[in-house]
């Protein structure tokens, strides 16, 4: 009998999976939120933009294309787009969870589906991550991946002189298309000590060995930055901006080495726009209902192929462990083979691979963790939950009224965590700040977080937005359109 393998997430690490396991012989059904197959780190300018040569605008986008094309046309794939996957249960009997999900876009008529398969990959990918600075709440700053969206896919630049501030080399890529759009790059900044990233990096090189490819987009966003005179400055950040009703000016600094600014090195820049990424928070919403456990540090904990603890659940790619496209990519090649029933181990090229890729990971996260220093960039009125309002004054309030600060006490206290995001901009920040204002609960010290989300964060009833009319129609129409998609699979 073939396998029914369930994919949820269409980036490298999705399609690298749904592409392993047909090649093993199962069946697949892939689901993506967005249009197309690519996930962010290829996604795609709108059809409806009517753009003569889309695949233009990046590295790598005609071999996507090729490959999305492979699937959405493979007679034993169903590819279902617009696909929002609101709910995972897991099943009494055991076995692979259900799957549901609402599919067409958001504000119109969905549909409801219920997917039931024998294998479920998670390939969801991440947050972006922002630690809270003064007017980090301004119309004008946006995370590293909005402004690389906007300047790839809408051809939208977020400002005409911009700064990108974090850490990572994802700034790298955000300056590019930026300046390739038009933007006066005024500066990446880089928040940890150039010494200290060369140094992580520099160690055991042989161990990067299988890491070409990303030495050669390294090459090339160095390249776009001399091309652009755009200076790479480190142990430098914003730590502030301000303006009227919108960024008008950025305030930046030396940091030492725990990302604490150096006194007398602030400097005020004129600016309308900043781009700021610091790190990554992995999705793990659908992992946690699934049954999954999480590692110390907030990822998905997995084996040497690729599954959870729950059963018949794998996972890969950024909620996993923060390491690329190409990364994520072994680990859903790994993690589709084993999904499948098969022994991705038997590959010797494979396995090597894939250990290369986890020794990747475990660099990139040493080499440019977040320091405790940026705790001391927020003020008492800073917001840190945007959706809400919620200021650091107000969290800290709530936590001396209360015996260890638990999250859901926080939430229902100062509501930070429920507006329409769910947490998925605030959860890391308030666990760190929770930890720190209480020493000693749950959550572990800031150094060693290179991208938080605790389990009691992440666990939801609904994992996605979902309108009272969609539920109510749950019990009829939702019913027969599930009995109709499950054609196919049963």
């Amino acid at each position: 009998m073939t396998c029914h393998i369930v994919v949820i997430g269409g980036g490298p690490a999705g399609i690298a999976a749904a592409e392993a396991a047909l090649r093993c012989g199962a069946t697949v059904t892939l689901i993506d939120s967005n249009e197309s197959l690519g996930g962010q780190y290829h996604r795609r300018i709108p059809a409806a933009f009517g753009v003569r040569h889309p695949l233009r605008i990046g590295h790598g986008y005609a071999a996507a294309e090729r490959r999305a094309r492979g699937l959405a046309g493979h007679p034993r794939c169903t590819y279902l787009s617009w696909a929002a996957v609101y709910q995972i249960e897991p099943r009494p009997e055991g076995g692979c969870p259900v799957v549901r999900l609402l599919r067409g876009i958001e504000g119109e008529q969905r549909t409801h589906h219920e997917i039931r398969g024998d294998a479920l990959i998670l390939a969801t990918g991440a947050y972006d991550r922002v630690c809270p600075f003064p007017g980090w709440d301004l119309p004008g700053v946006y995370t590293g991946g909005a402004a690389q969206t906007l300047a790839k896919t809408q051809r939208l630049l977020v400002g005409r002189s911009v700064l990108v501030s974090g850490t990572g080399p994802f700034l790298l890529p955000v300056a590019q298309s930026l300046a390739d759009g038009g933007a006066r790059v005024g500066a990446v900044l880089e928040a940890n000590p150039g010494l200290d990233i060369l140094r992580r990096w520099s160690a055991r090189p042989w161990q990067l060995r299988h890491s070409a490819a990303k030495a050669a987009e390294l090459a090339e966003y160095l390249a776009c930055g001399v091309r652009h005179r755009i200076p790479l400055r480190t142990s430098s950040a914003v730590i502030a901006v301000a303006g009227d009703g919108r960024v008008e000016e950025a305030t930046v600094a030396r940091l030492d080495h725990d990302w604490t600014p150096v006194p007398g090195t602030r400097v005020t820049v004129p600016v309308d726009a900043v781009a700021v990424s610091h790190g990554f928070t992995p999705q793990t919403e659908l992992a946690v209902a699934a049954g999954a456990r999480l590692t110390a540090d907030g990822f998905v904990r997995v084996d040497d192929a690729q599954r959870t603890t729950s059963e018949s659940v794998w996972a890969a790619g950024e909620l996993t462990g923060m390491g690329g496209a190409q990364v994520a990519a072994v680990e859903g090649m790994v993690a589709g083979i084993a999904a499948a029933g098969a022994d991705p181990t038997a590959d010797r090229a494979l396995r090597a691979r894939h250990r290369a890729a986890r020794q990747f990971v475990t660099r990139l996260a040493t080499a440019h963790p977040i320091r405790p220093g940026v705790l001391g960039w927020s003020a008492d009125d800073t917001v840190v939950c945007r959706c809400e309002g919620t200021t650091r004054a107000d969290l800290v309030a709530a936590w001396s009224r209360t015996t260890g600060g638990s999250y859901r006490a926080t939430k229902l206290i100062t509501r930070a965590g429920l507006g329409p995001c769910q947490g998925r901009m605030c959860a890391a920040t308030i666990d760190v700040l929770r930890n720190h204002h209480h020493p000693g609960d749950e959550s572990p010290p800031l150094s060693t977080l290179p991208g938080l989300t605790s389990p009691t964060s992440a666990r939801r009833p609904l994992a996605a937005p979902i309108r009272l009319r969609e539920l109510a129609d749950l019990d009829n129409e939702g019913s027969r359109n599930d009995q109709r998609s499950n054609r196919f699979h049963e």
